[in-house]
């Protein structure tokens, strides 16, 4: 994989791993729409841990006080960062079952198509946009019971089909039950650590039974320019977020997942060359 690959799949996951636009939709298209080879799973997997450093990073008081929430349990108690750890724990159960249904069956690779992605990122874009629109402002983090927790991780189960976005469907969970939009994405956010932990873990083994020294290069490149681009993606949706709607993102979605139609059904999916990356 050249330089300028690399350089271009870590700043698409950079900026989308948090945006509700589905990073790895994005990622599995760069190399359809451009024709070159499809990077595989392994290097979309690394971005992913770039991303996970940026939001350990940009949220560590959270993470801190879910650490230190894990103390007061031991003692028979719980505190706002034992809970939130729980809700955390609780929200990643079906993803971490289903996903591994999907992995070890093969159904993962077989998802990863265009089409796929077309009807996804239109259709949970319209989802995103209703969700948005009727959803009332009336709860914040410290107001959600495991139910809700779980319901939101029921949602994340979604996000295994390429196009969806684990961002976008756990917000959307979010704001259908009335939480605060900025809230809805910090909650989507800390959860994405344990699912990007995991899938990273699964990638370095990956690695390292690879032997391939040139893969683990670009891997650790990748990772590294994913994770300032995440970083200030990000600062900048908490910032828009505490002052507008998610109706931008909505949009977005609905013009790609029609434009993406557009081009698998009408011109057969014909390449786009890109000069700057051949």
């Amino acid at each position: 994989m050249t330089l300028q690959h690399i350089i271009l799949l870590a700043v698409v996951q950079g900026i989308t791993e948090f945006l509700p636009i589905s990073s790895s939709g994005h990622l599995i298209l760069a190399p359809a729409l451009t024709g070159a080879a499809d990077q595989g799973l392994l290097v979309d997997v690394s971005v992913h841990v770039g991303t996970l450093a940026a939001v350990l990073i940009y949220f560590w008081r959270d993470v801190f006080a879910m650490i230190g929430g894990f103390f007061v349990l031991l003692s028979g108690r719980i505190n706002p960062g034992a809970r939130l750890a729980l809700h955390i724990i609780l929200a990643t159960i079906p993803v971490v079952a289903i996903g591994f249904y999907f992995k070890v069956s093969g159904i993962e690779e077989q998802m990863r198509s265009v089409a796929v992605i077309a009807w996804t990122t239109l259709g949970f874009g319209i989802v995103l946009w209703i969700a948005d629109k009727i959803g009332m402002t009336i709860n914040r983090l410290e107001h959600m019971r495991w139910g809700g927790a779980l319901f939101i991780g029921m949602a994340q189960v979604l996000a295994l089909v390429p196009g969806t976005s684990r961002s976008g469907i756990t917000m959307t969970a979010a704001r259908f039950m009335g939480y605060e939009r900025s809230d809805a994405a910090q909650f989507s956010m800390l959860l994405s650590i344990p699912v990007i932990l995991g899938a990273g873990l699964l990638a370095g083994i990956d690695v390292q039974q690879s032997g391939d020294m040139a893969l683990t290069r670009d891997v650790f490149l990748a990772a590294g320019l994913s994770f300032f681009t995440a970083l200030i993606a990000i600062a900048v949706l908490m910032n828009w977020l505490k002052r507008s709607t998610f109706t931008p993102f909505a949009i977005y979605r609905i013009l790609l997942g029609g434009g993406l139609l557009v081009w698998v059904y009408v011109y057969d999916q014909a390449p786009i060359s890109l000069g700057f990356l051949s």
